[in-house]
């Protein structure tokens, strides 16, 4: 099966957060409310450098991706 890059994800528990689940490695969920990261392996082949900066585009994608859902809903 081939998964997704990001998946879109809430939960009436946080009915203010916005969740987006990122599959590729390494994996982690973004809740856009508040940018807080949450990994969900630990990424051991990367420095903390190198970590920041896929990070920093990682987390530009995520939230380019949540636009692009919106607006394809919203149509």
């Amino acid at each position: 099966m081939e998964l997704p890059k990001f998946l879109l994800g809430d939960n009436t528990d946080f009915p203010e957060d916005i969740f987006i689940i990122h599959l590729d490695y390494p994996r982690f969920i973004i809740n856009l409310k508040d940018d807080e990261v949450e990994f969900l392996e630990e990424a051991e082949d990367l420095d903390e450098s190198e970590l920041n900066a896929e990070m920093e585009g990682l987390i530009e994608q995520a939230n380019e991706f949540y636009d692009r859902e919106v607006k394809r809903y919203e149509e």
